[in-house]
């Protein structure tokens, strides 16, 4: 499939994007390769081959759940301007 310059322009539009006018051209280029490979890859018969999620068959290896900072909260709320009952109190900005 060959997409032109008018394609591209109506394409970017409908995805908002603003695009060059002299860029246009090469724009319609790498679409148009990018949808004939997609058209390469839809014509490969792939009856019989299980759908995969993942290439390697293998549960992630998981780091432990650590704690690795110590808490800073009284370090923090020392040089806030007002903490009661250990929160920020802050302006009223809504009325």
């Amino acid at each position: 499939m060959s997409l032109g310059v008018a394609e591209v322009a109506k394409i970017a539009h409908l995805a908002r994007l603003a695009i060059r006018a002299e860029a246009a051209p090469a724009y319609a280029r790498n679409l148009s390769a990018i949808l004939e490979l997609v058209e390469q890859m839809n014509a490969v018969d792939t009856t019989g081959v299980a759908p995969m999620a993942h290439p390697l068959d293998m549960a992630q290896r998981l780091r432990p759940d650590v704690v690795a900072e110590s808490s800073q909260r009284d370090r923090f709320q020392a040089i806030a301007p007002h903490v009661e009952a250990g929160l920020y109190l802050v302006p009223k900005v809504i009325d």
